[in-house]
């Protein structure tokens, strides 16, 4: 499987939807808060190509985007094979 990234912040609904789809799956993933941490947020919107919402998520190296994002993937069928190696 490949790895996840999926930046958030503690008070952010949609991040938490999203990680419990993830973990719902049995997804293992990367948790970065940006909440307080400047630098990690900088690589969140760099890596997101301007993107300053959260949650991002990352399979691999191909940005999904947010939540609703991750569910449309859920929903076409179209998220296990993005995951899988």
């Amino acid at each position: 499987m490949k790895p996840v990234d999926i930046y958030t912040t503690p008070i952010c609904g949609f991040c938490h939807a999203a990680k419990r789809l993830l973990t719902q799956k049995g997804v293992a993933f990367n948790e970065i808060d940006v909440m307080t941490d400047a630098a990690r947020k900088q690589e969140m919107i760099q890596r997101a190509n301007g993107g300053r919402t959260v949650p991002q998520i990352f399979v691999g190296e191909t940005h999904v985007g947010g939540c609703d994002d991750l569910y449309a993937l859920e929903q076409a069928g179209k998220l296990d094979p993005l995951l899988a190696d």
